[in-house]
């Protein structure tokens, strides 16, 4: 990479919500911004502010491949890589096929595992670079018929963990995300699937207060605006020294804080009574 190169980003999940705005943040820092969904028509407006869109199936190796190829040839590599790509899988444990769950670990783990993978090495080369990894606060709380989601969240947390302590003598850093309820459509895909997979038999009756609860979670106005996330990913790439992580939006720092100091019963019992 040249050394009086623009710095270079690459922010995965672009086509809504938190991608598109930590897009166009980082854009509007400077940043040569790489954009990277499954569907490309759907990041237009980040091309006509100066982005380059890239079609990536993150659960399919071959499209991260040929998306890391592109930015290698064209940049040599990456100063930032925000991976955001995501999304919730709710259901009973019971109920969700084996074949979807999977899917959820693709998509949540897998797929970011491989695009770090494969642009770590010019990283190595230069000592330097960050990766910031949005997670949840999902990574720290469970709740009922979200256990494959904050299975992959909890998973993510910790292997950030560890990335950060192995690539720490190599100049580079690791900073989690932790976001709470954000207005995107995840609330939306979550009742959505649940009316699908679990409408109906033994879980109903859960089914229902679990989607009533997530209506009145994200509605009202009750969930944070997404640019928070792309304000908090701008603040931590220029931070000379980041923190580990960073808690934000509605609710996460108060549900993290009564996760790390309740017992797991009195936990329980809280998220039971929000699905009342």
């Amino acid at each position: 990479m040249d050394i009086g190169r623009r710095k270079t980003a690459l922010v995965t999940g672009t086509s809504s919500g938190m991608g598109k705005e930590i897009a166009k943040r980082l854009i509007k820092e400077g940043y040569q911004v790489y954009v990277a969904a499954r569907q490309i028509e759907k990041m237009q407006d980040l091309a006509g502010l100066g982005a380059t869109p890239l079609r990536m199936d993150i659960s399919r190796d071959d499209e991260i491949r040929e998306a890391v190829e592109i930015i290698l040839n064209e940049v040599g590599g990456v100063d930032v890589l925000v991976n955001n790509a995501g999304f919730g899988l709710y259901g009973p444990i019971e109920e969700v096929g084996i074949e979807e769950a999977r899917y959820q670990f693709e998509v949540n783990v897998f797929g970011t595992a491989r695009l770090t993978q494969l642009l770590l090495p010019t990283m190595r080369e230069e000592g330097s670079g960050t990766i910031v990894n949005i997670t949840s606060m999902g990574g720290k709380i469970y709740t009922p018929l979200g256990g494959w989601y904050h299975a992959t969240k909890h998973a993510l947390e910790g292997w950030s963990d560890c990335l950060r302590l192995e690539l720490a003598p190599f100049g580079i850093k690791v900073v989690i995300i932790e976001p709470g309820l954000i207005k995107t459509g995840f609330g939306d895909v979550v009742v959505e699937g649940l009316a699908k997979r679990s409408g109906g038999g033994p879980y109903a009756e859960l089914v229902q207060s679990v989607t009533r609860s997530t209506r009145e979670a994200y509605g009202h106005g009750r969930s944070s605006d997404p640019s928070m996330i792309g304000d908090v990913v701008a603040k931590a790439i220029k931070a000379r020294k980041p923190r580990t992580r960073y808690v934000v939006g509605k609710y996460a720092k108060p549900m993290i804080m009564l996760r790390k100091w309740l017992g797991d019963r009195m936990f329980d019992r809280i998220i039971m009574l929000q699905m009342r």
